[in-house]
């Protein structure tokens, strides 16, 4: 019993350590100066646009990485096909990339001197320090993430109840959408809200590709480096709350996922 119990407070204490006295600091320091100067820090013009953005950056990307995920689970698990284990291995590439070197990359493929940046220009499209380039930044560090929830519930639920759905006469679509579908859709679930996460809280692609400009391209991410570097320490606490509270409220959803899973 003591045994047990010192564990659970090393691990207490550890998570007290790492994460509760620090979301304690920031919402300390956002309130610090009252209520109303927090409020007034992100209800500035450039606070909203950047939290727009971000929401509007998270709202584009998981749709989209949401649709790719269960179209390569699918192909990876219920096809055989040639090239198949080395498109599952690129599909771990965010995890192991650097978001800056993401940055880089897009700079370097899409930037003005880079290998189609010059003939986007030509052609009137603008891809680097603007939107598309951010967005590309984002949907590629958060790819990974429904794909590989699904792949292991595809893997576990098996082929059983799609076959008996052929063998009624089902197309390959209606067993999708009335067999499949239902069947992972806890994994696809997780997958999202990890993506959701994990787009709201990027910062070193869209940092390297955005050109941090304010009430433009700048994510509330970098809002948050843009007030502390102007020794704005109230909007910078301010605007780290709110993307506290938005991790806060992807923790939560989470969380009621796994007990309606339970139940």
């Amino acid at each position: 019993m003591r045994a047990r119990a010192g564990l659970r407070t090393i691990v207490l204490a550890y998570l007290a350590v790492l994460l509760l006295l620090p979301v304690a600091f920031v919402f300390y320091k956002t309130f610090e100066h009252g209520l109303g100067a927090a409020w007034q820090s992100v209800t500035t013009p450039d606070a909203r646009h950047a939290f727009w953005l971000t929401i509007e950056l998270v709202a584009i990307t998981v749709p989209l990485n949401t649709l790719f995920g269960v179209v390569a689970a699918v192909a990876i698990v219920r096809r055989r096909w040639r090239g198949r284990a080395l498109f599952n291995a690129l599909l771990d590439l965010p995890f192991a990339v650097s978001p800056v070197v993401v940055g880089l990359a897009l700079l370097l493929v899409y930037g003005r001197t880079g290998w189609f940046g010059d003939w986007l220009a030509q052609n009137g499209w603008r891809i680097v320090f603007s939107f598309p380039a951010m967005l590309l930044a984002t949907v590629f560090v958060s790819l990974p993430f429904v794909v590989r929830e699904t792949i292991p519930v595809l893997r576990e639920v098996g082929t059983e109840q799609e076959q008996a759905a052929a063998t009624l006469g089902a197309g390959p679509l209606q067993t999708f959408w009335r067999v499949t579908l239902p069947a992972i859709r806890w994994g696809v679930a997780y997958g999202v809200v990890l993506t959701t996460a994990r787009a709201l809280g990027e910062f070193g692609a869209v940092s390297v590709v955005s050109g941090h400009i304010a009430g433009q391209t700048e994510t509330l991410t970098l809002h948050v480096q843009d007030r502390f570097e102007a020794f704005d320490l109230t909007g910078a606490y301010a605007a780290s709350l709110v993307l506290a509270l938005l991790a806060l409220v992807t923790l939560l959803s989470m969380n009621l996922l796994r007990r309606k899973e339970a139940v």
